[in-house]
């Protein structure tokens, strides 16, 4: 168990995008400019921070501005002698009633920030430094509390959230349909809103060398994927097959079952659409490696419709798939007289036909005669 957890980990480290839709993609020798931008766009780079650290900085953001305004309150009331250690007179005016050490200082700080109402803690007139510290004090704390409002409420709506509900199937598959042969991919959409405007895309990732013999890495292939009803504008509202016509500009096209899981590369599948509930945009990503893809399967059929026409999804089938007979290779799917399936019991090839050679070696002699062994093979007419 411990030695396939290790094999998964490498795989996973191995492919460009993993399996739920995130780069593994890393980012040497930036100039130390360009990290700045990372800061010039603070609202984006917070976004994509986890939440642990969103909350994090959130209650530093306001535990760290009480402090700090606590101080220049303390700093005001040092000023004006107005603390217990300075024994102010009964008479002594303070510029902030009942502030008259540190603590008392965060607590009239804090009540100043986040609330309007004062209890005993209350600044006195006299004192205009200490009406300038207020004013200041609360324009700040409106800023702040608006800008994590919204940095809160912004993450909880990202559409990556939605990408959740967005599903792929963990393998694809290559089969006939249609009279073509085709890659297919499963998808499901786990909510009954609807992705207005889908679009669905592929991108296939290789290393090739050029005619020139300069290798470039990870060369991006398109890949165009379709339903039976087109590639654009999906109906979205139950899980749909997605397939690739393996024809011959397809990069597929030089596959076969023997050596599929020999070849490196990596198919990116990208899901695009607006959701029709918030109109957020939404954008899903998935990829398969050779080791992810079935040559002879298709999908099992999950849609079902009961005697009162009620329809039914059944979605502990969704990932599950089923051997049909499947040509060995794209280029024999193509050339109609080379067809040649590969299921278990066989099938006449009728471009061959019998004749009978000598099999070399089995030549005897009984008797003074020479018996000659035969053995039918098939030739190509």
């Amino acid at each position: 168990m411990t030695r396939n957890y290790l094999d998964e980990r490498r795989i996973n480290k191995n492919r460009l995008v993993t399996k739920d839709g995130h780069c593994n993609i890393e980012f040497g020798n930036l100039r130390y400019s360009s990290r700045f931008a990372y800061v010039l766009d603070i609202w984006t780079t917070i976004l994509e921070f986890r939440w642990s650290v969103v909350l994090f900085l959130f209650s530093a953001a306001f535990l760290l501005s009480w402090f700090i305004f606590a101080l220049l309150w303390f700093w005001i009331a040092n000023n004006n002698g107005d603390l217990w250690w300075q024994n102010p007179s009964p008479d002594h005016e303070a510029c902030v009633m009942n502030v008259y050490g540190l603590t008392t200082a965060l607590l009239f700080s804090f009540t100043s920030q986040m609330t309007i109402g004062y209890s005993v803690r209350v600044i006195n007139p006299i004192c205009p430094g200490a009406i300038i510290l207020l004013v200041i004090q609360t324009l700040f704390s409106t800023v702040v509390k608006g800008f994590w409002c919204g940095v809160v409420i912004a993450k909880m709506s990202l559409p990556k959230k939605r990408a959740k509900t967005i599903h792929f199937s963990k393998k694809a598959v290559i089969c006939p349909k249609d009279g073509a042969l085709c890659l297919q991919i499963r998808l499901a959409n786990l909510r009954k809103t609807l992705l207005v405007g889908s679009q669905i895309y592929g991108k296939l990732l290789r290393t090739t060398v050029t005619a020139e013999g300069e290798t470039v890495i990870m060369d991006q292939i398109n890949i165009n994927f379709m339903v039976d009803a087109g590639k654009d504008n999906l109906f979205f509202v139950c899980p749909l097959t997605l397939y690739h016509i393996i024809d011959r500009t397809s990069p597929f096209l030089e596959m076969a079952v023997d050596n599929l899981q020999h070849q490196e590369f990596e198919l990116v599948v990208f899901l695009a659409g607006t959701d029709e509930s918030t109109n957020f945009s939404c954008n899903v990503r998935t990829s398969y490696i050779p080791r992810e893809i079935m040559w002879g399967y298709e999908f099992f059929p999950i849609i079902s419709r009961s005697k009162d026409g009620t329809y039914s999804v059944d979605f502990s089938e969704f990932d599950k798939v089923e051997p049909v007979p499947t040509p060995h290779c794209a280029i024999c799917f193509h050339n109609e007289k080379a067809h040649h399936f590969n299921p278990i019991d066989g099938i006449d090839n009728q471009v061959f036909e019998e004749i009978e050679v000598p099999h070399q070696g089995e030549f005897s002699q009984e008797g003074g005669q020479t018996s000659v062994s035969f053995r039918t093979v098939r030739k190509k007419s």
